[in-house]
C-alpha cells in the first residue's frame, strides 16, 4: 500500500491571541506509526531502498526515539529488515521501554551502543562491524538527508500560501530545510530549536534556501532532549484539554509553549497569520510518563 493513500492532512484553526491567528497543520495524523515529519523523511528513502533491493536498513536513535519507531514501522511495511543502534550500552539486558518494545515487535534488531561509540556513529568500530556483517544501508540519525529534505518540501501546499509565518520544531534540521525550500518569498519561516547543537545550526545555515526569510529560535530548549519542566507538562495538558490536540514534550510542545509565551508577553515580532507544523512524536509520551511516575513528577494526560 502506498503511504500517500493512508490519510490526508488538514489545517486546524486553534485560536487567536492578541490579534495573532494560530493554525496547526496536522502532520501528526499522516500515519498511525510513521507520523509527522518522520513520514516525510522516510517516504522517498524507503522507496529508493525498495527499488534498489537493499538487504536492510540501519540507523541511530535514543531510547525513546521517534525516528527508530518510524523506521521500524517503515521497514515492516516495505518488507525490509531494520537495525537500530540505540544510545546507551547500560540499557542492554534491561526491560525495554514502550518505544523500543514497539521497534522490536515490528522486527527491528536493537544494538545498544556505548555513548562513546554512539558519538562516533558510523565511524565506530562496533557499528562498522554490524554494518559489514549485515550489508545494510545506513540512514542518518533523525533520517535527515537529501531525500528526507525532498519529502519535507511537500509539507506545504498552495493552500498554505495564505499564511505569513510558518513555524516548526528543529531537531536535526531536515524538516526546516525542506520547508525553507517550499515557503514563498513573502513567508517567514521560524525554527524552534529542540536542542542547543552548533552542528545543526551550521548545517542549516549552509543548506537553507535564500528565497524566504528564516530564523532559528533557541529560547525554549529547556536544557535539550529529555529536559521537561513541570510548567511545560502543565501547558501540554492544558492545551490538550482546550484544543483536543496532544503535543509531544520534546518538539511541538516546546515550540507551542514558546509561541504562546512570546505572543502573550507581546514579544512576537512576526506575522499575524501563523501556521504551525505538528511533527508528531506522541508515541514517546507513554515512556515519558513512566519516567515521570518514577520521579513522582506530573504526567501528560
Amino acid at each position: 500500500m502506498d503511504w500517500k493513500t493512508t490519510q490526508l492532512v488538514h489545517n486546524e484553526f486553534i485560536t487567536q491571541i492578541n490579534g495573532i491567528s494560530i493554525t496547526i497543520k496536522r502532520e501528526d495524523q499522516l500515519h498511525p506509526h510513521i507520523s509527522g515529519n518522520k513520514f516525510r523523511k522516510l517516504y522517498y528513502n524507503f522507496k529508493k531502498f525498495k527499488d534498489s533491493a537493499v538487504e536492510g536498513v540501519a540507523t541511530f536513535g535514543g531510547a525513546y526515539s521517534n525516528h527508530l519507531v518510524a523506521t521500524a514501522a517503515a521497514g515492516k511495511q516495505f518488507g525490509l529488515p531494520t537495525l537500530g543502534f540505540v544510545r546507551g550500552e547500560e540499557l542492554k539486558g534491561k526491560p525495554l521501554n514502550p518505544s523500543l518494545t514497539f521497534c522490536k515487535n515490528e522486527g527491528m534488531e536493537l544494538v545498544f551502543l556505548s555513548r562513546a561509540d554512539y558519538r562516533e556513529k558510523e565511524n565506530a568500530l562496533s557499528v562498522k562491524s554490524y554494518i559489514n556483517q549485515n550489508s545494510y544501508t545506513l540512514l542518518p540519525e533523525g533520517g535527515t538527508n537529501d531525500l528526507a529534505i525532498k519529502g519535507c518540501r511537500e509539507i506545504l501546499t498552495q493552500n498554505d500560501h495564505v499564511f505569513d509565518t510558518i513555524a516548526v520544531a528543529v531537531g536535526t534540521g531536515g524538516t526546516f530545510l525542506g520547508l525553507s525550500q517550499s515557503c514563498t518569498a513573502q513567508q517567514q519561516l521560524l525554527g524552534f530549536m529542540a536542542v542547543n547543537d552548533p552542528k545543526v545550526v551550521a548545517f542549516i545555515e549552509k543548506h537553507k534556501s535564500s528565497l524566504s526569510p528564516s530564523l532559528l529560535i533557541d529560547e525554549f530548549i529547556f536544557g535539550g532532549y529529555g529536559k521537561v519542566p513541570n510548567s511545560l507538562v502543565d501547558f501540554i495538558n492544558e492545551f490538550h484539554q482546550t484544543h483536543k490536540i496532544l503535543l509531544d514534550p520534546t518538539y511541538t510542545g516546546k515550540m507551542l509553549f514558546g509561541i504562546f509565551t512570546l505572543i502573550k508577553n507581546k514579544a512576537w515580532r512576526w506575522g499575524k497569520n501563523v501556521l504551525i507544523i505538528h511533527t508528531g512524536g506522541q508515541q514517546a509520551i507513554k515512556g515519558f510518563n513512566l519516567r515521570q511516575k518514577e520521579k513522582n513528577r506530573p504526567c501528560i494526560h
